[in-house]
């Protein structure tokens, strides 16, 4: 395989929101993973664990997505707020009907942002909520002036408002928001809009509830109907290894399994194309984004726990499929400008697991580690020749995936996923239109489908520093182990 770069072609800028996170209230993602409460012997700070603060900050988490997902739907802000010991109950119908206690509500959540340095993507209730309701929390949480609800805030031991640059307007419409038509969504986008004020200079960015997969009619009524109204526009894409009945396990090792999640997770490329091609046709100025605000695999839970909680292990297999898709997203960054993977602890496409005071960093956070250098750089214009195709029973996929950046400070990084798990694949990196003198290489791997870092062996998969590569007249030579992901820092 040939990867020409033309590094001083830029293209345009890879939003660093496309590295975002989602954490919803679900199984342990908040409860027992994110939040363990101020009485918790695991290190905290009011409540929140400085282990997992600690790793965020590392990847730097640009965005995250709270509290839904459905549970936003289902999701009543004022039960969360006030002193802890008065807050209501409630039952996550959800997700493994449990009764929370409303102890992480906005404060935490938005708490927690600051700690980890992301910016909040709050997403409010349509589905069983109220216009007044969603109206009330955005004045809650930004209005600087009197009213009641900003001295609610204030009651509650907030003075300063909080900048809420993201906010989605229902979540899952067509499901569990509310099992609308999309005609019937976009009027209440338009009415739910209508309330949602912008306070001082807080700029509320407006994200539309959008599409599952292929339903492009949803995107296309959406695009007539709302338009411009909207800033971004929603789609969710899970990679699966089966039906949605039986998905196979995270650990399954077998290669129909494995190619399979290769095959969905590639679906993204169309998927991505296509919902924007009709964007472009209402919106060829590209003012509304396309948010791809879920997305990850999708797996049977592990044996022996709830159901509903959504508890998978995370392997060198989600590993290539989150390079795979990153790279992706990098290149149609043109109009891909926020992601959220699903989810971010202990839920589905992890970057983090937890069990008591023990925590462990899966191969999927060791990817976004690699790719966080891509954050706000500048796409190259970058052209692959004769790509490899990893085959199975008469099927195919491209092998590898790839994606090219230039900082600020000049350097470029090169990110591929080879997810082919029987071969190596060589290619030669053509560098044009500029100089460079150093290339150093990182690379995460393993040698079987199903490794996995694990509580006794949390190592076990992780990125590893390979030194420099030769570049010579302007060409590397790199090669791309089986199953794996493969970063470049170029200078």
């Amino acid at each position: 395989m040939k990867l020409i770069v033309n590094a001083d072609v830029q293209k345009n800028p890879i939003s660093r929101y496309i590295y975002g996170h989602f954490s919803e209230h679900l199984g342990r993602c908040i409860y027992g993973g994110v939040f363990v409460g101020e009485d918790s012997e695991i290190p905290n700070v009011h409540g929140i664990r400085t282990d997992i603060v600690e790793a965020l900050k590392k990847i730097k988490v640009p965005v995250l997505r709270w509290p839904g997902g459905c549970f936003a739907d289902d999701y009543h802000w004022q039960d969360g707020i006030g002193p802890k010991e008065s807050r209501p109950t409630m039952v996550n119908k959800n997700w493994g009907g449990v009764t929370e206690d409303n102890s992480f509500g906005t404060h935490e959540f938005l708490e927690f942002c600051d700690m980890i340095g992301a910016e909040p993507y709050i997403n409010g209730n349509v589905g069983s909520g109220t216009v007044r309701e969603m109206r009330d929390w955005v004045e809650y949480m930004t209005f600087d002036g009197v009213s009641p609800m900003a001295d609610l805030r204030r009651k509650n031991g907030r003075e300063e408002p909080w900048k809420i640059p993201f906010f989605g307007i229902g979540n899952e419409a067509w499901g569990c928001g509310g099992n609308m038509r999309p005609e019937y969504y976009a009027d209440e986008f338009r009415k739910f809009n209508t309330y949602l004020y912008n306070y001082g200079d807080n700029k509320v960015f407006r994200i539309a509830s959008g599409a599952s997969d292929n339903d492009y009619n949803w995107t296309r009524t959406l695009m007539e109907r709302i338009g411009q109204r909207m800033d971004g526009l929603a789609v969710h894409h899970y990679s699966v290894a089966g039906p949605w009945e039986d998905k196979g396990a995270a650990l399954d090792e077998t290669e129909e399994r494995w190619f399979k999640t290769m095959k969905s997770s590639w679906w993204m490329d169309e998927l991505v194309s296509r919902h924007s091609a009709i964007m472009d046709e209402y919106d060829p100025e590209k003012k509304v984004a396309l948010v791809v605000d879920e997305w990850g695999n999708w797996f049977n839970v592990e044996e022996g726990t709830n159901p509903g909680f959504l508890y998978q292990q995370n392997t060198i297999r989600d590993a290539v499929v989150a390079g795979m898709i990153l790279n992706i997203f990098n290149q149609h960054s043109d109009r891909v400008r926020i992601a959220n993977i699903a989810q971010m602890v202990n839920v589905l496409q992890s970057v983090i697991l937890t069990e008591g005071d023990q925590m462990i960093l899966t191969p999927t956070y060791h990817v976004f580690d690699m790719y966080k250098d891509h954050q706000d750089a500048m796409l190259l214009d970058s052209s692959e020749i004769d790509v490899p195709s990893y085959s199975w029973n008469g099927m195919e996929v491209p092998a590898v995936t790839s994606s090219a950046s230039k900082a600020e400070d000049g350097s470029i990084l090169i990110t591929f996923s080879n997810v082919d798990p029987h071969e190596a694949h060589s290619v030669t990196i053509d560098l044009r239109g500029d100089s460079y003198q150093t290339a150093e290489e990182t690379i995460i791997t393993a040698d079987t489908n199903n490794a996995c870092n694990t509580f006794e062996a949390p190592d076990t998969v992780q990125a590893n520093a390979c030194g420099c590569c030769a570049i010579e007249n302007g060409k590397i030579e790199l090669d791309l182990p089986a199953r794996s992901v493969v970063s470049l820092k170029i200078r």
